[in-house]
């Protein structure tokens, strides 16, 4: 709700054929070195990494990724996703401590899953009041809520189906040919035997990937600022940061930036003033 409050209810699909990572680069470009095609060169920045092992103590940190690389530092900001700290993917040594650990288990990773299904021609409603359809199944989450994009996209002949969860989990478990087959027999149920078999469908498994393990954190019922604070509070020399660490945006990725921004400007306090101490406040205020 904060998102349509302070950002405008207009709601944007991202159709850049470069990909969401251009916007990334773009972002990049304003403080990394480029050469003159527009490449970044800047030898800070280290991709293709995976980090194993955060080894923190009071004098620094060291991290460790998984082709046996070694890179020592003052401090770290954590940006992995909710679920990948959930996974426990990455070893910290010492271990953190038992009010962290709780605090990252306080928060659901939500499994948020998009299929697109691509025809060979349209043969649903596309008048107004009709991009939005759903299946009643007596199957909790079954292929439930469906969207066209004819209205954006015409001629797209595109169907967006939404499961979530469990069915998510289950989804990307098998190949997508069972999950081209389940959909194709909800859409005959709905619009009939004769319509057109799918050419094409695109599946994303969020959950499976174990760079993200999910799609966006959730604050469950009961949860409150307490908690929160907890999640983004640093550990000694070790800041966390993420869209599960934004207060207001949760969930969204101009979440996790302006979480990071957020989390760099306390880092950078700290180094520059000395001023390290982290406030939680209490549970019940």
């Amino acid at each position: 709700l904060a998102t349509f409050a302070n950002f405008g209810e207009d709601v944007y699909f991202v159709a850049d054929q470069r990909g969401y990572e251009s916007v990334v680069y773009h972002v990049a470009h304003q403080f990394l070195k480029t050469n003159k095609d527009g490449t970044i060169v800047d030898p800070r920045l280290i991709l293709n990494k995976v980090v194993r092992a955060i080894e923190h103590y009071p004098s620094g940190v060291t991290v460790k990724t998984e082709d046996g690389s070694v890179y020592r530092a003052d401090y770290v900001i954590v940006s992995v996703s909710l679920g990948v700290l959930q996974s426990k993917l990455i070893q910290f040594v010492p271990k953190l401590p038992e009010w962290k650990i709780l605090a990252i288990y306080e928060f659901d990773m939500a499994i948020y899953t998009k299929i697109f299904i691509k025809f060979p021609s349209s043969f649903w409603p596309t008048g107004n009041g009709t991009q939005f359809f759903l299946y009643a199944s007596d199957r909790r989450g079954y292929y439930a809520v469906w969207q066209h994009f004819e209205r954006e996209y015409p001629g797209a002949h595109v169907l967006l189906v939404t499961v979530t969860d469990d069915e998510s989990r289950r989804i990307e478990q098998q190949p997508d040919s069972v999950t081209k087959a389940e959909a194709m027999e909800v859409l005959r149920e709905m619009f009939g035997k004769n319509i057109p078999e799918a050419t094409d469908i695109f599946v994303p498994r969020w959950w499976s990937d174990r760079f993200y393990k999910g799609t966006f954190s959730n604050w469950p019922i009961g949860v409150n600022r307490y908690e929160y604070d907890q999640i983004r509070a640093p550990v000694g020399r070790v800041y966390f940061t993420g869209e599960h660490t934004s207060e207001h945006y949760n969930g969204y990725v101009h979440g996790a930036y302006l979480a990071g921004i957020d989390s760099a400007n306390i880092l950078i306090k700290c180094i520059k003033t000395g001023d390290c101490k982290y406030v939680v406040k209490a549970k019940d205020e």
